[in-house]
């Protein structure tokens, strides 16, 4: 597999900052090569017969999740504590405790870690289709969207609050059930396909349970770290074939993705204490309209 300097800043940059901004790192690190003519990467078999693309993404996406657990490592402490001392015994964790936290988190990232398994032979088929990325980051944008204007509809008798105070009438992380953290565990396994953003995917499900926006942003940062680092588990692995030169690449990839991912997440979290998601969902219908126009038109042999 050939990778240049310059390819690896572009796929390392934007995987860090798309992870976790809702707009689809894997749609965007679709559409991009497509856009630039490095259709080559994902038709490379430099791996076993197989396509190295998926497994230099998910090297990428390794960088984001160890931002992450840097980023909540106070939270990861917290799980890893609760399930040494609740594991025999979970039932006996109440609500509104930070362990109750960490079993929301451990149950909310079973269904897209199932689905991920069972879906992993069909979700590499379309990885590398970029008018089907484009076509989803629509619709990605659409739910946002949609998951925003049922927001703004539930928080009308709030409206003469200011926003920090009106985000105050909605719920906090701990005091959602098991069955609604499964719901938005849910929603995470729609960002398998390329377009579909998983931290946008999560935080609507978190917005249709009612929690705030900001703990909808954290719960979802959370739920994706587990995911990232199990892909990486399978992934990773079939890129230490390849040269000293080209690890020594994929390496810096993964570090320069991971500072991105931790800027990134300081930002959103702050900007989610009275920002919305109608920014991002307009973002992705805009981008994923160019693009498929683009791919029908200009560039129709790269799509």
């Amino acid at each position: 597999m050939n990778i240049t300097i310059w390819q690896t800043i572009v796929l390392a940059l934007l995987q860090g900052v798309t992870e976790l901004f809702p707009i689809s790192s894997l749609g965007h690190t679709v559409l991009v090569p497509g856009l630039l003519g490095w259709g080559n990467m994902a038709t490379d078999t430099a791996c076993g017969g197989d396509s190295c693309f998926v497994p230099l993404i998910t090297a990428l996406h390794l960088g984001t999740s160890i931002a992450l657990l840097l980023y909540f490592w106070r939270d990861w402490l917290q799980v890893g504590r609760t399930l040494v001392v609740t594991a025999k015994d979970w039932k006996s964790v109440r609500k509104g405790t930070p362990e109750w936290v960490s079993w929301l988190i451990i149950v909310g990232t079973i269904p897209a870690g199932l689905l991920g398994v069972l879906l992993d032979h069909f979700l590499k088929r379309i990885f590398a289709s970029p008018l089907l990325a484009a076509a989803f980051l629509v619709l990605n944008g659409a739910i946002l969207f949609l998951g925003e204007a049922m927001r703004r509809s539930s928080a009308a008798k709030f409206s003469a609050l200011p926003p920090r105070e009106r985000e105050k009438q909605f719920r906090h992380l701990d005091s959602l059930s098991f069955k609604e953290a499964l719901a938005v565990g849910s929603a995470q396994a729609l960002a398998l396909i390329p377009g579909f953003s998983r931290s946008g995917m999560t935080i609507v499900g978190g917005l249709a349970v009612r929690l705030k926006h900001e703990d909808a942003a954290r719960f979802s940062f959370l739920l994706g770290t587990p995911i990232i680092l199990a892909a990486a588990a399978l992934e990773v692995p079939k890129l230490l074939h390849l040269p000293a030169s080209t690890l020594l690449m994929v390496l810096f990839g993964a570090v320069l993705s991971g500072i991105a991912a931790f800027v990134s997440t300081r930002f959103l979290l702050k900007y989610f204490e009275t920002g919305r998601l109608d920014p991002f969902a307009y973002y992705c219908m805009g981008a994923g309209l160019i693009m498929l126009i683009l791919f029908f038109t200009v560039l129709p042999g790269r799509a």
